[in-house]
Parts: structure tokens; sequence; C-alpha cells
């Protein structure tokens, strides 16, 4: 049965100046997930906030196993690439 999921992480980035160094951080980590994981990503909110953001990966599979095993492992890298700034990150499914 195809199943899509949905990681979506929300960020924090203390040491933030201004948006610029913001959109550096949101920037490396989306072409991360997308070239090591194959997702779709993008910036879903906190657009214009200096210090925050809330990112969403988005990967469709045969199997619900399958999705999950590679969106445990685009989480994993996030929290490898961004450390503390990793605030938290959810799974949803839609089928």
């Amino acid at each position: 049965m195809p199943a899509i999921g949905l990681l979506t992480l929300e960020l924090e980035f203390a040491e933030a100046r201004s948006l610029k160094d913001k959109r550096h951080w949101v920037r490396g980590l989306k072409d991360r997930l997308r070239a090591g994981f194959n997702l779709s990503v993008a910036e879903i909110d906190d657009h214009n906030l200096l210090n925050r953001s809330v990112v969403a990966a988005v990967t469709v599979s045969g199997s619900r196993e399958n999705a999950a095993k590679v969106l445990d492992a685009a989480e994993r890298a996030a929290a490898g690439f961004l450390g503390p700034a990793l605030l938290s990150a959810t799974v949803e499914w839609m089928e």
C-alpha cells in the first residue's frame, strides 16, 4: 500500500543575527535532505522571523515501512547538521 510521509522540523537559530544567517542554515538543511534522501523539502512557516523556522520534508513510497526508514534517517541527518537548533521533529502519514 503506497504511503506519503511528512516530516516537520521546528528550528531555532539562537545565534542568527540576520535573516541571511537563518536562510544560510535553512538552505543547507533543504539541500542536504533533497540530495541525501530524495525528499521534497520546503520552509513552511516563520519565514520572516529572525531565529525560527519550520521546514517540511515529504516522501512517497510503496510501503509505510520504507517511508518511515527514509524519514527517520532524514531526521537523524537533520539533527546531526543542526545540533541544538533542531527543537522538534514530527512525522505524519497521509494514506
